[in-house]
């Protein structure tokens, strides 16, 4: 891939409130960068999570830490009108609780020193056609799950030697293989958050009989922790229930659960509390980045603007340090400068207007 081609590309991604297009950058450089240099970047052999490590890898040694976090997640970007392919397909959206069509992907986020990186991505390709028994419509999925890729991921992070203390998931990725993985293979520790309908064992002899219960039926005070018991989890968890306010003024439970058996509750709920950092990457890498502002039609292409999105995100997140503003300061800055020259051009087109002679 054109390296000048694509740093031009993504300032152009950080710069645009429109569409982005090959021809909209070719007219934005006054033709110093043609539409068919842009094409062919974009075309160029697809980008994989491998070819991305070697990309953000010297901004993440700047910033590594032992203490470091590792935050799983995946989020959708819906494409409702591109034409449907592997890559741009339907997907369950847990948030909307109903099917989106779209490009779901899944990254391992690494946060230190205040700093967010992507250091790993994967974007589910449905690649298997099936009928429904149910509908008896033909349908698409994966032959790979998003855990398997959640491991094959953080595997890649231990590989690649970046340092980091805890794994931080939502309860969509808080499965007993996953914590077996993290604590046992990569000898790393976790906090990820359990659904309300999780059984667990209150001792290992309960475990052992078989004798769980839900969750929420436990009775933990806030502020302290509970040892439980997960089957298929060959070690004790301790476990806190989070009392939460959401936004419109109502409250909710969470319940957490971590590996390390020497953290309190509170160092529990602060420590999680930073997974916060993945969903603000999501939002800017969506409103900030134009990750879905291309128009590409090949599974290539959307690959690779993809990729692109991604760098042009470091871009921001790397500029919020330098200048001491946030994603979207530094966006509606970007968007003041633009309005000002517009302003400045209209006067000038409203000046020659003014000179022209009367018609009659």
């Amino acid at each position: 891939m054109n390296k000048e081609i694509l740093d031009l590309y993504t300032d152009y991604l950080i710069s645009s409130f429109g569409q982005t297009t090959a021809t909209g950058l070719s007219r934005l450089t006054n033709g110093d960068v043609s539409h068919d240099q842009v094409s062919r970047m974009l075309a160029s052999p697809k980008m994989t999570s491998k070819d991305w490590w070697l990309k953000v890898k010297p901004e993440v040694r700047k910033i590594e830490q032992a203490d470091g976090l590792i935050i799983v997640d995946d989020s959708i970007e819906e494409k409702p009108y591109t034409d449907e392919n592997e890559i741009i397909c339907w997907h369950w959206d847990h948030s909307k609780n109903r099917a989106v069509k779209g490009i779901n992907f899944i990254t391992t986020l690494y946060y230190a020193q205040e700093v967010a990186l992507p250091v790993a991505f994967e974007i589910v390709s449905k690649t298997e056609k099936y009928i429904d028994k149910k509908t008896g419509k033909e349908k698409r999925r994966s032959k790979i799950t998003k855990n398997e890729h959640a491991r094959h991921m953080l595997q890649a992070v231990y590989k690649n030697k970046i340092p980091f203390k805890y794994v931080l998931t939502d309860i969509w990725f808080a499965s007993a293989e996953n914590m077996r993985f993290v604590k046992l293979d990569l000898k790393k520790d976790f906090i990820m958050a359990l659904k309300s309908n999780r059984n667990v064992a209150l001792s290992e002899d309960d475990k052992s009989k078989g004798k769980y219960q839900q969750i929420d039926q436990l009775e933990v005070p806030e502020g302290t922790t509970q040892t439980i018991y997960l089957e298929g989890v060959p070690f004790p968890l301790h476990l806190v229930r989070q009392i939460f306010t959401n936004k419109d003024g109502s409250t909710g439970v969470r319940y957490l659960v971590t590996s390390d058996l020497t953290l309190s509750a509170d160092q529990i709920i602060t420590i999680y509390q930073k997974r916060w950092k993945v969903e603000e990457y999501h939002r800017s890498l969506k409103q900030n980045a134009s990750l879905a502002k291309s128009p590409t039609r090949t599974e290539t292409t959307q690959t690779n603007h993809f990729v692109a999105a991604l760098w042009s995100f470091v871009k921001i997140e790397l500029l919020k340090v330098q200048t001491n503003k946030n994603h979207y300061q530094l966006k509606a800055q970007l968007y003041f400068s633009a309005l000002q020259v517009a302003f400045e051009e209209l006067q000038i087109l409203k000046s020659e207007l003014s000179q022209l002679p009367a018609t009659a």
